[in-house]
């Protein structure tokens, strides 16, 4: 019996690259600056849309923060990206 390889780790919804807007779910090279709502520019606003795939993420807004979850690439929370 051979060991087990190591899974490679998928990529989080935001995590860097990112193929697809967060904010509108259109491919980036396609999205112009306009397609991003101001509220999402001001900061105001979760993501929607995961990053990786462009599918629409399950978003629970929260007093304190925000959690988006992506069938395919997991869940994020606000608080994770204020400790970066």
């Amino acid at each position: 019996m051979t060991p087990a390889e190591p899974v490679p780790a998928t990529p989080g919804p935001l995590a860097t690259p990112r193929r697809y807007g967060v904010y509108t779910g259109i491919e980036s090279e396609l999205q112009s600056d306009e397609a991003v709502p101001t509220t999402a520019r001001l900061g105001l606003e979760p993501p929607r849309y995961c990053g990786q795939c462009g599918r629409r993420m399950v978003v629970q807004v929260r007093p304190d923060g925000w959690r988006a979850r992506c069938s395919r690439h997991g869940t994020v929370d606000s608080s994770e990206l204020e400790q970066r």
